[in-house]
């Protein structure tokens, strides 16, 4: 039998916030939901549990092995805890707003649950906090959804964030074009997204060169695209690197100090986006403060689709790259203290802790309680 304190331990993955950690965690997700709706994008909040077939659908088919999953006693149909906020907000969409005008704007903020974590975010439960951008393919929603994130995470703290830009659909839209076959489109793929030098050296003909150009063109913004734009590639692919560019060039006039850098070969993670794909980093800081880019929202439904572009910012690596929160002023209230002086010191900021029974040294107690200031003959004094 387990003792009391072993029935305590959490699984692996999970784990208590307590404050003040709690209430500043609680704060950040205030302030960037805040940010959201400024600029326009309505909070909706999914369930944390759903039919398992409408989480699995579209987006969040690519986290089906991540899912925990559990049967509904009350209609015997098995059910998801769901591991992403994405493809909710696609449902969302398409269902209880499907006449809402177009281009939609939504936001969201609420615990996932996955079955493991990965090595640079061993939690496999956190929040998401994000907005989707629903019913428009322009460049502009990219440059809107990347101005967006840079914004709200500026407006909680972060410092010198940097933005790595992808296009999980441009090497598959090249080997197309080449008439690559599947196998080998596939192996070119992997070796680009695994940096995999030895294996592109073995990669012969014209698409072994390009691999290798794109491979070299990872790093920053205005080398890659130099790079990319002496390719000869398919038109499709050129169209992605011309959309590319118009994205860089704006972001460039609009926030000058904001770090660009282009994987085009990466799509781990990717893997449903159909257009751009963006990652956002603080230096010093372990797993990716966010995600996003470009899909195709109700993939799975012919009649109902539309693309939509967003990002999930991940609040565990988001309060990792945040100062520590500002100590509170805790003031303990002796017993007995007229609860009418109490008011005009919380309007102060003060926190009261309220003696519930006299006590011989108030100093004392309000040490004990972890307070930083005392209620002294309606003075306040600090510990």
């Amino acid at each position: 039998m387990l003792e009391p304190d072993e029935k305590a331990l959490l699984p692996e993955g999970l784990h208590d916030t307590l404050a003040r950690d709690a209430e500043y965690e609680a704060e950040v997700i205030g302030r960037l939901l805040t940010c959201f709706a400024r600029q326009g994008y309505d909070l909706v909040l999914p369930p944390l549990v759903e039919f398992e077939e409408s989480l699995l659908a579209g987006p969040g088919k690519a986290q089906s092995r991540h899912m925990f999953r559990v049967m509904d006693p009350a209609s015997q149909r098995m059910m998801g805890v769901r591991t992403d906020l994405t493809g909710q907000v696609a449902r969302i969409a398409r269902t209880r707003l499907g006449n809402a005008p177009r281009p939609l704007r939504l936001a969201y903020a609420g615990d996932v649950l996955r079955v493991k974590g990965t090595q640079l975010r061993p939690e496999r439960q956190f929040i998401q906090c994000g907005v989707e951008l629903l019913g428009s393919d322009s460049p502009q929603a990219y440059v809107e959804i990347i101005l967006l994130a840079h914004e709200a995470l500026t407006s909680v703290g972060i410092k010198d964030l940097s933005l790595d830009l992808t296009l999980p659909s441009l090497v598959p839209a090249i080997c197309r074009g080449m008439d690559i076959t599947e196998d080998h489109a596939r192996a070119v793929r992997h070796a680009l997204d695994a940096k995999d030098i030895g294996e592109l050296e073995a990669i012969e003909g014209d698409i072994g060169e390009i691999s290798r150009q794109l491979l070299k063109a990872a790093g920053c913004a205005e080398t890659a695209l130099d790079i990319l734009g002496q390719l000869t590639l398919p038109a499709p692919a050129e169209a992605m690197i011309d959309e590319l560019g118009q994205v860089v060039s704006r972001l460039r006039e609009i926030a000058p100090g904001l770090q660009i850098t282009i994987d085009p070969g990466e799509y781990q993670g990717f893997e449903y986006h159909t257009g751009l794909g963006f990652t956002l980093f603080a230096p010093g800081v372990r797993g990716e403060l966010g995600r996003g880019g470009r899909y195709e929202a109700n993939a799975e439904l012919k009649s109902k689709r539309e693309p939509a572009t967003g990002f999930s910012l991940y609040l565990d690596s988001l309060m990792r790259a945040l100062p520590a929160p500002v100590p509170v002023n805790r003031l303990y209230v002796p017993f007995g203290t007229d609860p009418a002086e109490l008011p005009p010191l919380r309007d102060q900021n003060y926190r009261t802790v309220q003696g519930l029974e006299p006590c011989a040294d108030p100093v004392k107690e309000a040490r004990r309680l972890g307070c930083s200031h005392v209620l002294k003959e309606g003075t306040v004094l600090t510990l």
